[in-house]
């Protein structure tokens, strides 16, 4: 007769093609059942782990002692005391060995992966060349490579009713604040939905304190960049089956800095960085600035160039505004179009696109070719932000100047500008201030986002992010 947990498994797994149950008969009316799903479940470990063992088991059962945990070698071994249990193992790759009341599961996942891939959206010329894949434990591994510290601590949580994703919090538990870690999971044990895909699932239920088209957690596919952010004190969250990493909290100047700048001299760097601030303000106020001057403030202008923009646009039928607009509509088109494209021709579309419309309006006279320069300039600025949140905050508020241009002119910027200033310093990454380390200021996070100072120099954390622990270096003298 079936055993009883066997035949709660056979209807809760009806119509589950890839489920494999085989009875093993140790004796006339003794049966001890292997179960796993083939789909997740490598067939080569099953055979050496379990199979080739059951000659041991009418030998212990003779001896009366009949162990299964001890007779049956794996990787991981789980004694599972409640058969509720079996569904999350069985789904996960595990094998579920059945001897009457006794259940085991051993762990026998089928490989079911890529190789260690080169990062694809955070390139850079120097640094380490792996990247996160879909599989955590792959992840943990490229994390722990890097940091072999018992003070790297984990906490680990199942999301998601349907797909019963592993979530890891990795912290440093002699750095960074437990506030913070217990303000995490908090947050992490209100999600209850049916499924989690991806980190990005993850990324929106931890932003839901915040109204803004501002990334306020940093997505990363680099170990290293990773293992970075553990050092200084925040906390990493890894999702199984997701190629990224979540890194909170995270400060606005963050997504201005790359982490190739950790290999380069800080003399060289300081520039860049200087030049993707600018860049950042002038890709959202170009176009406002161009607007309110040639429509408000035309003798801020010189003449002979003010002439030069007035003959331009006397073939053009509409106002500068809707030029704008017009053009700004068109080069968002490019844009995405370039992102879905196969990466083999994807840019030289975009680029040809680009060339064409863009002549092609000029010679028609429905643009300017003074307008086809500032909006070039502005998405050229645009380009040298490789977070896309950061690109898609970057055109909202492009529009809002744009339009506030349009109504008050210079003035118009002004108050934008305030307006700005205002919502990004009322931003919150997990209960820290956005727009740290300007407000508030802080000297020593100040010198690793906008600026970068030399590597003996760089020897506390910041206060924001620990309370303990506050040295990461220190200096021989002698």
């Amino acid at each position: 007769m079936e055993n009883e947990i066997v035949k709660r498994i056979r209807k809760d797994f009806k119509k589950t093609v890839d489920l494999v149950i085989k009875p093993i008969k140790i004796s006339l009316l003794d049966t001890i059942y292997v179960i796993y799903l083939e789909s997740v479940t490598g067939s080569d470990k099953v055979n050496d782990y379990i199979l080739k063992n059951v000659s041991f088991l009418n030998f212990l059962k003779q001896k009366k002692k009949m162990d299964l945990a001890s007779v049956i070698p794996a990787p991981n071994t789980k004694v599972l005391k409640n058969a509720d249990e079996i569904e999350f193992y069985l789904t996960n790759g595990f094998t579920i060995v059945i001897h009457k009341k006794d259940i085991l599961a051993l762990e026998t996942r089928a490989e079911i992966q890529r190789g260690i891939p080169e990062p694809t959206t955070e390139q850079t010329i120097f640094g380490p060349k792996d990247a996160f894949t879909e599989n955590i434990q792959i992840n943990l591994g490229l994390l722990k490579r890097r940091v072999k510290s018992k003070d790297l601590k984990t906490e680990s949580i199942v999301l998601g009713r349907k797909t019963k994703t592993m979530i890891e919090v990795l912290y440093f538990e002699d750095i960074c604040e437990e506030d913070l870690v217990q303000n995490i999971m908090e947050e992490l044990n209100k999600i209850d939905v049916d499924g989690i895909l991806d980190s990005g699932n993850i990324m929106e239920y931890l932003s839901l304190e915040n109204k803004t088209h501002f990334p306020t957690i940093i997505k990363t596919e680099r170990p290293d960049n990773t293992a970075k952010a553990l050092l200084e004190g925040k906390v990493v969250i890894l999702v199984d089956t997701s190629p990224f990493a979540l890194i909170v909290p995270s400060f606005f100047s963050d997504f201005l800095n790359p982490i190739s700048d950790n290999y380069k001299k800080s003399n060289n760097i300081n520039f860049l960085k200087i030049l993707r601030l600018a860049c950042f303000f002038l890709t959202i106020l170009v176009p406002a600035i161009y607007i309110a001057l040639l429509n408000y403030n035309p003798e801020t202008i010189p003449t002979s160039l003010l002439i030069n923009f007035s003959t331009q646009r006397d073939s053009v039928p509409f106002p500068a505004i809707v030029e704008a607009v017009l053009m700004l509509f068109i080069y968002e088109i490019l844009r995405e179009s370039d992102v879905r494209f196969p990466n083999s021709y994807g840019s030289a579309i975009s680029i040809l696109g680009a060339l064409i419309l863009g002549e092609a309006a000029v010679t028609a006279g429905f643009v300017s070719p003074i307008m086809i320069i500032v909006i070039a300039f502005t998405f050229i600025t645009s380009l040298i932000f490789t977070e896309q949140e950061i690109v898609n905050a970057a055109r909202h508020f492009r529009i809002l100047f744009l339009l506030s241009a349009a109504f008050y002119g210079l003035y118009g910027i002004l108050f934008m500008f305030l307006y700005f200033l205002s919502h990004i310093t009322e931003l919150k990454s997990m209960g820290k201030p956005y727009f740290y380390p300007i407000a508030p200021f802080d000297k020593v996070y100040l010198f690793k986002g906008l600026f970068k100072r030399k590597i003996t120099l760089d020897t506390k954390r910041s206060k924001l992010l620990t309370n303990k622990n506050y040295t990461k270096q220190r200096r021989n003298l002698s």
